[in-house]
């Protein structure tokens, strides 16, 4: 018997899940400080409705891992973030270069 591709997605999410969780436990999730990301000289775009789906590096302590989010706000340098695992949001700021569209297909 093999796997159901209907399921594919939903197995590949609870993984993903699971690997976030893990990298929870190396230590907090970091985000860019105030002077990295120098809101008061940097335009700040906020989306009232993050329809963007990405795919981010973040980093849990020293964990980095590679998460599918929704991009919340942007500058011309770097994006911030939410995701999900397990019932718990999270939201951080990466460099715009730690982010990229998230295929649908």
């Amino acid at each position: 018997m093999g796997s159901s591709k209907r399921l594919a997605s939903l197995y590949d999410m609870q993984a993903q899940h699971r690997s976030i969780l893990q990298a929870a436990k190396a230590g907090p999730l970091q985000s860019l400080t105030d002077r990295e990301l120098n809101l008061r000289q940097q335009p700040v775009t906020i989306y009232p409705r993050p329809y963007t789906k990405v795919r981010a590096w973040v980093r849990f302590g020293p964990e980095p891992i590679r998460v599918d989010a929704v991009l919340l706000r942007s500058t011309p340098t770097a994006a911030g973030i939410g995701f999900r695992a397990e019932g718990q949001s999270f939201r951080c700021w990466v460099w715009g270069n730690a982010v990229s569209p998230l295929d649908d297909t």
